[in-house]
């Protein structure tokens, strides 16, 4: 009786939480906000490293464990309410050794933790097992899985398993479409009997039938939006892994109308621009998405001008459609002589972002780096106005780094005049 509570084979949903059959190296596990991936790759682990009894060996003896920071695989995949610690049986508990940042079973097999957004700390160690966790997220994502792939070398049938939100990024989409792997999904409603019943009401009242609620309830990969300027695959296509010494960079925000904790996001993003020739040649590119949630005007301005040292940014753009002169008296409150300048839009979004478009399909907009929360608002603006659900923040401070980068000095730019012979 005392062991049955740890049998997850008993207790696990069989469509989405226990191994599908085959020969694979990847299992992805898709699912909702409270699914129960965090406890179907705990398990998994579990399965490789335990043997018949505490001292035996199991199929597993050297396992990473990547999240997107090192908090984050120690209070999730570690610690967790549904963590490797929680899952364990009190004679195959693991020791968790900080110092390491290790779990050593009595068997001798081990865990290391690692993050995401530190890739070249995969360099060197050696592995027969990894757990990955909200790879969809990891802004460092192929720096960090291409360095783990070189480590599992270890044993006769290494393997992975991957547990995350779906998001549409280049990473997920790729292993997705790899012959090594299989997957598993599940909406949040799948694990309704460990999820609280106001939980489920609230969030699904307020998330059903938009696109986030496909997203983060049902565990849906989502296609491109019909109309869309921005595809999945052009973005693809425009990425690189670095970017050249920039000749100009802008900080460009989007300010919250609202404040407190149901405020709209405030848009950052860094981009810069490589003036080769003219205007009309140059090529900018998207250096990072600094999008900051829910803040007051002090936060979001002190996260901007942070970017601004950061990135030694010529200068800073910001909207000021609503706040009008509140906005600038809040960004000189902090920094007064940081070089700035005030946009108004006077068209629509779908309008202002148009143009923008355009640079893309010419090939002259690059993005380094996976920006997927930036990329999923892109892939829903089209012509007749954003179809996701809020505010498009984020592209509306992309608009106006672009529009001050590129659109503006092509639309000020005169040819110099060739004297008749």
């Amino acid at each position: 009786m005392l062991a049955l509570p740890y049998l997850f084979e008993h207790w696990a949903h069989r469509t989405h939480q226990l191994p599908p059959d085959g020969d694979w190296t990847t299992w992805v596990v898709l699912g909702g906000r409270g699914a129960g991936k965090t406890r179907t790759g705990a398990e998994w682990v579990r399965s490789r490293v335990e043997g018949s009894t505490p001292d035996t060996p199991g199929l597993g003896r050297r396992v990473a464990l990547v999240a997107e920071t090192q908090d984050q695989a120690r209070e999730v995949m570690v610690f967790g309410d549904s963590g490797i610690l929680a899952c364990s049986p009190t004679d195959r508990r693991p020791e968790w050794v900080a110092s390491k940042r290790k779990l050593i079973w009595a068997n001798g097999a081990e865990a290391q933790c690692f993050s995401a957004s530190e890739p070249e700390a995969l360099r060197g160690p050696q592995f027969d097992t990894a757990w990955c966790d909200e790879l969809a997220k990891w802004k460092k994502a192929e720096a960090a899985w291409d360095m783990l792939q070189f480590c599992l070398r270890l044993g006769q049938n290494p393997q992975q398993v991957v547990t995350t939100t779906p998001r549409s990024t280049p990473l997920l989409r790729q292993l997705l479409d790899e012959k090594t792997t299989v997957k598993t999904a599940a909406p949040t409603e799948a694990n309704r009997l460990y999820l609280a019943e106001s939980f489920l009401e609230k969030i699904t009242a307020k998330y059903r039938d938009t696109r986030l609620g496909r997203q983060e309830l049902e565990g849906e990969l989502l296609p491109d939006t019909e109309g869309a300027f921005w595809t999945l695959d052009m973005l693809d296509r425009l990425r690189v892994k670095t970017a050249p010494p920039m000749d100009r960079v802008v900080v460009a925000v989007d300010p919250p109308v609202t404040s407190g904790e149901a405020a709209d996001a405030c848009g950052i993003v860094v981009a810069g621009v490589v003036m080769d020739g003219p205007p009309q040649t140059w090529t900018a590119y998207v250096l990072e998405d600094a999008t900051i949630e829910a803040a007051g005007p002090s936060d979001w301005a002190g996260r901007a001008l942070v970017k601004v040292a950061e990135y030694q940014a010529d200068r800073l753009v910001a909207e000021v459609n609503q706040g009008g002169e509140l906005v600038e008296s809040v960004i000189r409150g902090i920094d007064p002589l940081v070089p700035y300048t005030a946009v108004r839009a006077a068209r629509a979004k779908g309008a202002r972002a148009e143009p923008v478009a355009a640079l893309y399909e010419q090939g002259r907009v690059r993005h380094v780096g996976a920006l997927p929360a930036l990329e999923d608002q892109m892939g829903q603006m089209t012509r007749g106005g954003y179809t996701g659900r809020g505010s498009p923040d984020r592209v509306d401070a992309l608009v106006w780094a672009l529009q001050e980068l590129m659109i503006g000095p092509a639309s000020e730019y005169r040819a110099p005049r060739v004297r008749p012979l």
